[in-house]
């Protein structure tokens, strides 16, 4: 960081502080108050956090906070002035992550303050509300009685907040993901059966399509198949561009692979995201389609088609994606997880494990935890191909965690898989160390 930089940094956590009407010494007493509240009491005087504010806020030398009064920064000003939990976009929590940003502190540890508070808001029932934050609360509430003073605005907040939610999975179990969409769920369903201003109709569409393709992914993870299938044809009925539509047809397929017998329900709509992305604006999605017909082609056992599936993917990867709509949205490292399993099903096992090893190395984010449980979990499938079981429950033990703190279902149903293989060492002793750890975690 730049010592410009810095001095926004400073200058922004000063801003926050005097809007509070705080001295130095208020926020020092809020911080060391709210580190008693927590359980982790300061050993630091007030004073001595006194001093710690005003280095922070220097217009000289300003320094970054350490981890732990960032944490309790993070708690001080998650809460407004009137005592409401708030972490939208333009709160207080927001400037403050903003200033940290400024300070030289990591997008990575940002991230994590944020879910932490995110948690922090779930456990005391708060969720979707605190991200939507209170004044987008209250203009939610007018457009709810009265769908005409429904604007641009207020969907882009309502955006914003669903884009939020996606980025817990992997560090929030499903559940939690799936409780913090159902108010948004029903306002846009609510909006949609009003009489909203033609000039943002496509735009509430567009918001709605996103949150009931999350909704329908969560709903699927808690097992209410009913209700994914629902949220599915809801959301691909009232999205726009045709990447988009792709979105929505891979996600509905890889549920419906895991929830429906057979691989043709499937590949139909693997099909049609395939179609959908080659018209699309986004390279990435394109990557992404073609990856999944893949797997599809590969599950039925042609290797060729399979093969010109992973060709066509990994031409989409490395062409330019500047202005891409949806840069994010895969990547190599997903990439190399795809052609494990076309290996693994059609081809040599050992190279199958060497992708997925690639792969996993690679998805290190929280909110590619549940994906890295499935990439190791296959490793773990080839690694029992390969003769060699012990080494894969080695594996095994780390996915039952992963998928056991995020309730995630796909990862559970290749644990049970790769257990029904590993039948033949039922009798070794890591065979029950993992089959005890297996049922502790989920029962079965």
């Amino acid at each position: 960081m730049s010592a410009q930089d810095r001095l926004v940094g400073a200058a922004t956590l000063k801003r926050l502080r005097l809007a509070r009407g705080w001295s130095l010494a208020d926020l020092a007493r809020a911080v060391s108050t709210k580190a008693k509240e927590l359980g982790q009491p300061l050993d630091a005087s007030v004073a001595s956090v006194q001093r710690s504010v005003a280095r922070w806020e220097s217009s000289k030398g300003p320094i970054l906070p350490g981890d732990r009064y960032q944490l309790l920064l993070a708690h001080v000003y998650a809460r407004s002035a009137h005592g409401q939990l708030a972490l939208s976009v333009g709160s207080d929590f927001s400037e403050l992550l903003y200033a940290l940003g400024h300070l030289g502190e990591s997008e990575r540890r940002l991230n994590d303050l944020r879910t932490l508070l995110v948690r922090t808001a779930t456990d005391g029932g708060s969720g979707l509300l605190a991200l939507l934050g209170p004044s987008t609360q209250r203009v939610l509430a007018d457009a709810l009685a009265d769908p005409s003073k429904l604007d641009e605005e207020l969907l882009e907040a309502m955006g914003i907040a669903i884009r939020d939610v996606n980025r817990q999975v992997g560090s929030l179990p499903f559940v939690r993901v799936q409780l913090m969409l159902t108010p948004i769920v029903e306002s846009c369903r609510r909006l949609l059966d009003g009489t909203v201003p033609d000039a943002v109709l496509l735009h509430l569409r567009a918001v709605a399509a996103q949150a009931y393709t999350l909704a329908g992914r969560a709903a699927f993870e808690t097992r209410d198949d009913e209700a994914s299938r629902a949220l599915y044809a809801a959301a691909a009925g009232g999205v726009g561009p045709p990447w988009r539509r792709a979105v929505v047809h891979m996600s509905h397929a890889l549920v419906t692979l895991y929830s429906t017998p057979g691989i043709e329900a499937a590949q139909q709509l693997v099909d049609a995201a395939v179609r959908d992305a080659r018209a699309g604006e986004s390279v990435m999605v394109r990557a992404r389609a073609h990856a999944l017909q893949a797997e599809i082609a590969a599950r039925a056992g042609s290797a060729r088609h399979a093969k010109a599936a992973l060709a066509l993917a990994w031409y989409d990867i490395d062409s330019d994606c500047d202005g891409d709509p949806s840069p994010a949205s895969f990547s190599a490292a997903h990439l190399r997880g795809f052609e494990g399993l076309t290996e693994l099903y059609v081809g040599d096992p050992s190279k199958a494990h060497d992708y997925f090893a690639q792969s996993a190395e690679a998805l290190h984010t929280p909110r590619e935890r549940v994906q890295h449980a499935i990439v190791s979990t296959d490793q773990a499938l080839a690694r029992i191909r390969l003769n060699d079981p012990e080494a894969a429950t080695e594996l095994l033990h780390g996915c039952v965690d992963a998928a056991s703190a995020t309730g995630g279902r796909v990862a559970a149903i290749r644990l049970r898989r790769a257990r029904a293989y590993l039948r033949p060492w039922r009798r070794e002793d890591w065979f029950a160390d993992f089959d005890d750890h297996l049922i502790e975690s989920f029962g079965a």
